[in-house]
């Protein structure tokens, strides 16, 4: 009978879990992903890292959607429960709170261990490589990100191409407006040509390039057939205009990838040898994460008991509210490390004993109250 009723209560608490979970993911992954879609857009982003980029974040976003789809599973699904009188049956049959309590701190404990593993390895793993592309997208240059049919601004460069041919290698229809510093014939060049082509080859002094700087032995160009250019300054006349039949511009190499110290993207073992404050708050924050599981627990159970004429959205919101607050204050707690506001030793833990605490205070309130009134009716 134990088993039964065991394995009915996690199915529904797992069920009501994975669907808010995989709302949540949805809702945030789409945010994410519109914003990342924009870049592609405009060219700051190269369109074939845009899935590969929602991937490797998706185990950073379950660290923080499965305790709180955890959370509400609990209170859905037992509020459920409450409301079409299941509990009272449970309750008639001999079940008491604290069978309950044990019952789902046994799946609490699994999704615990899940979201130890994402949040202590996974989700870092994931981190490191979305700063490996990112890094490989600055190491483009803006001929690499071209979209055809589009005006693309990178640095003091402004280049448009009306069509992109030969695996991005040949331009056409190419207009580039580019900034000139220093130049005493004007402020603006203004390039239009019919065609171009990107080319890695040795350095030719017989053609025109726009650096008069030495170049290395291979360079990258962009050679640009049948074309003018124009060199001016906004305001002035005057006007130099020079055709040519090939036109070599410079493209700048890039200086490499840089390496990765950002803390969300470093191994946990890394973080427990430092003793940097920023990374022993991040370390704090990893385990955090699989903490929260048990105290919203204790939290859930309390908040999941309802009236059945109330319905059992009732607590919902002050539940979500109180979840919340505690997120916040463990983001204010990681900051103050960081800032060296609050020791390291105090952490983020002051802050999962003070919701332990009011937990309990919850978790026993009502036993305590029921023993209080029936104490004051034997002796009334």
């Amino acid at each position: 009978m134990p088993l039964i009723i065991f394995r009915y209560l996690s199915k529904q608490l797992l069920q009501v879990m994975f669907a808010v979970a995989s709302v949540v993911l949805l809702i945030i992954m789409s945010g994410r992903f519109v914003n990342y879609l924009a870049d592609a857009a405009s060219g700051t982003l190269r369109a074939d890292f845009l899935l590969l980029i929602m991937a490797y974040r998706i185990p950073e976003f379950l660290t923080m959607i499965l305790p709180l789809g955890f959370f509400l599973g609990i209170i859905l699904a037992y509020g459920r429960l409450y409301v079409d009188n299941e509990m009272s049956v449970l309750s008639a049959c001999g079940m008491s709170r604290n069978q309950l309590l044990a019952m789902t701190m046994i799946p609490a404990v699994g999704v615990m261990i899940v979201v130890g593993v994402l949040s202590l390895y996974v989700a870092p793993m994931g981190i490191q490589r979305v700063e490996m592309i990112f890094a490989e997208q600055d190491s483009l240059t803006e001929f690499d990100t071209l979209v055809a049919g589009r005006f693309q601004k990178m640095g003091p460069r402004v280049t448009y191409t009306e069509e992109l041919t030969n695996e991005r290698q040949v331009l056409q229809q190419v207009f580039i407006a580019n900034r000139n510093q220093g130049n005493s014939i004007g402020d603006i060049s203004l390039v239009m040509a019919d065609s171009g082509r990107i080319e890695t080859q040795e350095n030719d002094q017989g053609r025109v390039q726009e650096s008069t700087q030495e170049n290395e032995e291979r360079q990258r160009f962009l050679i640009l057939r049948d074309g003018v250019r124009y060199d001016l300054t906004p305001g002035q006349l005057e006007m130099r205009e020079t055709r040519f039949d090939a036109y070599g511009l410079r493209m700048e190499e890039p200086s490499g990838r840089k390496e990765i110290t950002k803390e969300k993207a470093l191994d946990t073992r890394v973080l427990m040898a430092s003793g940097s404050r920023k990374h022993i708050s991040e370390l704090q924050w990893r385990i955090s994460l699989p903490l929260l599981i048990p105290i919203v627990v204790l939290l859930a159970l309390p908040l999941a008991q309802v009236n059945p004429r109330q319905g059992r959205y009732v607590k919902l919101l002050p539940a979500i509210f109180l979840y919340l607050f505690y997120l916040a204050l463990l983001m204010s707690a990681r900051g103050a490390v960081d800032d060296g506001r609050l020791s390291t030793s105090i952490g983020l833990w002051w802050v999962h004993g003070m919701y332990l605490i009011i937990a309990l205070l919850m978790y026993c309130y009502e036993p305590v109250a029921r023993k209080i009134s029936r104490w004051r009716a034997a002796n009334a």
